[in-house]
């Protein structure tokens, strides 16, 4: 690769590292599961996380630089969500992140096979409405991949609940998947809890509608004008 995408990639590998941080410290991870991956931009490169490697031990060089059909351009051995990475940067090119998590309250929502509704002005401005399942597929394959893109076609939702699985979350970069994995468990715990006092009330789809776009479109810094 030359100097220009070795510095991109570089850059990346520190971010996804310590982008894996973040799933520690928000507690979406248990031992080594769950990870991060982020497409090196205008490049058929994605950076991930090594295979079983210790929260702890991960830094910038155990990183993994694979092609977008899984192969490994250069490190170790790549998660082994890497196939189902990659199918969702083939297919999504608007994506620059993935996050897989197993979340305990929202890995519980996928258990049953139940998306979660919209009851929570928090999930109408991050997700735009529920937060889908979608199917049952094995680890290893594209299948998952598969899964999460045809689930998510027609959905605002930046995540998805794979059915007895758990969380995958894209973005337009790592760290706004990761943001949507974060929130996802948010929701999925405080959505649990409400509907353990009772039926929760439905927000309705134009107030949802409504708090979207101020979230997408007016919520946060702008840059100034001119």
């Amino acid at each position: 690769m030359n100097a220009d995408v070795a510095r991109q990639v570089a850059a990346l590998r520190e971010t996804v590292a310590r982008l894996h941080r973040e799933l520690t410290r928000n507690g979406l991870v248990a031992w080594t599961s769950g990870n991060v991956s982020a497409r090196v931009p205008g490049q058929e490169l994605m950076v991930i996380k090594p295979s079983g490697v210790d929260y702890d031990d991960l830094t910038a060089d155990t990183m993994v630089v694979c092609d977008l059909t899984g192969a490994v351009v250069d490190g170790g051995s790549p998660s082994s969500d890497t196939a189902a990475h990659a199918y969702v940067y083939r297919a999504m090119p608007e994506v620059g992140g993935v996050v897989h998590t197993h979340s305990g309250y929202a890995t519980a929502w996928a258990a049953r096979g139940e998306s979660i509704p919209c009851w929570l002005t928090a999930q109408a401005d991050e997700f735009g409405g529920e937060i889908p399942v979608g199917p049952f597929a094995l680890i290893g394959g594209d299948d998952i991949g598969k899964g999460v893109v045809s689930t998510l076609a027609g959905h605002r939702s930046p995540a998805v609940l794979m059915r007895n699985h758990g969380v995958f979350a894209v973005g337009r970069d790592a760290r706004a998947a990761v943001k949507a994995a974060v929130m996802c468990e948010d929701v999925a715990r405080t959505a649990h809890l409400a509907r353990a006092l009772g039926q929760p009330l439905p927000i309705a789809p134009a107030d949802i509608d409504s708090l979207y776009d101020r979230y997408q479109n007016v919520y946060g810094q702008r840059p100034p004008a001119g």
